[in-house]
């Protein structure tokens, strides 16, 4: 298979925008190989790729567990980080735009993260989640600190219903003044999601609104669920 950076580039991310504007998220098939995905599963028990072990239970977040990654990162992870970011960035800059928040984001990873330790954000939050029967991950937003990026991604590393059942990817969006929306996802092995991370712009008949969302994951009724998150801010701890 061709090397990341082409897999990236061969992406319509005019469609994507259109959808991540339209509906908060878009969805890539297969982005990584079934290869790939084994590999990043197979490396989860190799302590010396990570930094912190987080219990979902013991914290109250859900059921399962899940790992951030030490700097320097895998160089497969790297690549999709510093290669996306761009090509959402200019999407986050029009959601600010049509909010009316003074804040632009800038075009390079390499800058974003250099906010991020201007404030003392200076950990990495790539993850990768594990969850077995009964795991769930409750309803959050990942922000981390003062900076942060209103866009992130989960790549799939098992197959739904060969690998596990249940385990559905959930947004939320939460309407000013009207009952919330769920959207439920199942994407398979190797695909790509990209989603909002707190919040995204709604035309009304009076200019955009903003709507707050959320994501989750329902409960695991069978097997065991791996997933890479990729989050582009830094931190604190």
């Amino acid at each position: 298979m061709n090397n990341i950076q082409e897999r990236l580039q061969s992406i319509n991310w005019i469609v994507a925008a259109e959808d991540m504007h339209a509906r908060g998220y878009a969805q890539v098939p297969a982005l990584l190989s079934n290869e790939e995905c084994d590999e990043l599963i197979k490396a989860y028990d190799e302590s010396k790729h990570y930094r912190k072990t987080i219990s979902m239970e013991r914290y109250r977040f859900g059921l399962g567990e899940y790992k951030y990654f030490n700097y320097p990162l895998p160089s497969l992870i790297q690549s999709l980080r510093e290669h996306i970011y761009p090509q959402l960035a200019p999407i986050a800059n029009a959601w600010m735009s049509a909010l009316k928040i003074d804040k632009a984001f800038p075009g390079t990873l390499q800058a974003l993260q250099e906010q991020c330790h201007s404030v003392g954000q200076n950990r990495p939050t790539v993850l990768i989640l594990k969850y077995g029967e009964g795991g769930h991950n409750t309803l959050h937003q990942d922000l981390y600190g003062e900076v942060y990026f209103p866009m992130q991604l989960v790549i799939f590393l098992s197959e739904p219903d060969d690998d596990y059942t249940g385990g559905e990817f959930v947004l939320t969006q939460q309407t000013p003044r009207a009952q919330s929306k769920a959207m439920v996802l199942k994407p398979r092995k190797g695909d790509m999601l990209l989603f909002t991370t707190n919040f995204r712009p709604i035309k009304g008949t009076k200019g955009y609104y903003r709507v707050n969302m959320k994501h989750g994951v329902s409960e695991l009724h069978s097997g065991r669920r791996y997933t890479l998150g990729i989050i582009f801010h830094d931190a604190l701890s």
